[in-house]
């Protein structure tokens, strides 16, 4: 966990990345203010949010509708991590204040996941303004659909402030998560890396499961799909502890899905999602192989590092260090892939995947028999480009940009 202190240094530091301004984005809560907020006027209002919820100024989205006389803010709702974004993964959080407003924040990772009808009472709508990074089982997106589901419950409309997918909305990455395959880490069937904004998750889910959910996006103006966060007016705020940087943020789709298995992806580390390695790997050995498969974009190197938290703490281990080298022609979900394949060849006693988890974030039923077979990571791959592709075209109809 990084306190709260050490936390707005790295937002003052390193780790916030002031983009370009080649195209000036206006975020929904940008939106919202420029149409004097029209859209929630003389309304009692919840809002789903954390850190993360900025203007493209750096205001908090709390702020701006606590002062906001065509409305009244009565309630808050925070993610995992927490109303602040401190808190490490999979930790329970607790009801709180916030301290600047006064106002109730409820925990949606806590005793529940979901808002209760309690929560929800006397609210004539709910907003939700959370940055993602565009990865299925990064669970700000599953908070999202369990909160229209229940707003749909109760007839309040869900009011979405839209935001980038700092990773583009031109490229998806995975198979479509299988019907048979459900969790909090595994709930929306879109693939891996899914390729939308919050805004068009919601309205593809909506439409798609037949939620009926009075549901309305704020979309954003300015932003197009090709454009990564470094092309817009926008700072990148860290949006977990871990998630650090953009470079992080792509490859959390594929280095991420090592977190069900026996392998650490540099939790506990400065380089959390670039670094893979364990006490039994031989770091240079996985580098060579890697590298001899020229998987594009990446710049990959052998390495070794000790964890002083999480899986191996205190345990030296080898592995590898990876860079992005070209954006456009990474796919973190490939890398995954290939790597998994080298570690089930080289390493067939020692390399622990657990197949309940590796379902969940490859979202796939098929993914264990292909392993188990032996099949080449090529083999696998042609397979699930050629799903990725078939809902690329199906999701079509619901994208906003």
């Amino acid at each position: 966990m990084i306190p709260f202190g050490i936390f707005l240094v790295l937002l003052s530091g390193n780790f916030v990345y002031s983009a370009s301004t080649k195209t000036k984005v206006l975020l929904g809560i940008d939106v919202l203010q420029k149409e004097n907020f029209e859209s929630v006027k003389g309304k009692r209002i919840g809002l789903v949010t954390n850190h993360t919820g900025l203007d493209s100024k750096g205001k908090r989205t709390v702020e701006i509708l606590k002062n906001a006389s065509q409305t009244k803010l009565v309630a808050l709702f925070a993610p995992e991590h927490g109303f602040r974004g401190q808190v490490e993964h999979g930790m329970m959080i607790a009801d709180e204040k916030d301290q600047k407003t006064g106002i109730p924040v409820y925990s949606l990772y806590g005793k529940t996941k979901r808002p209760t009808p309690e929560m929800l009472e006397s609210l004539d709508a709910v907003i939700f303004d959370i940055q993602d990074i565009g990865t299925r089982f990064y669970t700000y997106i599953t908070t999202l659909a369990y909160m229209l589901e229940e707003c749909a419950k109760k007839d309040i409309e869900l009011i979405v402030l839209d935001r980038p997918n700092p990773i583009t909305g031109t490229i998806v990455e995975g198979e479509a998560l299988h019907p048979g395959i459900n969790h909090f880490t595994a709930y929306l069937k879109v693939p891996v890396r899914h390729g939308m904004t919050v805004g068009e998750l919601a309205n593809w889910y909506n439409r798609t499961s037949h939620i009926n959910a009075r549901l309305k996006i704020i979309k954003m103006e300015g932003w197009k799909r090709s454009l990564w966060w470094e092309d817009t007016n926008l700072r990148f705020v860290p949006t977990s502890p871990n998630i650090r940087n953009l470079e992080a943020a792509l490859l959390y789709s594929g280095i991420g899905a090592f977190e069900a298995t026996n392998v650490s992806v540099g939790r506990g580390t400065k380089k959390p999602f670039k670094l893979l390695g364990a006490p039994w790997m031989d770091g240079a050995l996985v580098a060579e192989r890697i590298n001899f498969f020229r998987v594009s974009g990446f710049k990959i190197k052998k390495t070794q590092f000790t964890p002083k938290q999480d899986l191996y703490k205190g345990e030296l281990c080898q592995g590898i260090e990876v860079g992005v080298e070209d954006k456009n022609s990474a796919r973190s979900f490939d890398l995954f892939v290939h790597l998994a394949v080298i570690l089930r060849d080289y390493y067939p006693d020692k390399f622990i995947l657990r197949w309940e988890e590796i379902e969940r974030v490859t979202g796939s039923k098929e993914f264990k028999t292909w392993l188990e077979m032996g099949h080449s990571a090529e083999t696998i791959l042609f397979l699930v480009h050629e799903r990725a592709a078939q809902f690329q075209e199906t999701v079509k109809p619901y994208l906003l940009y």
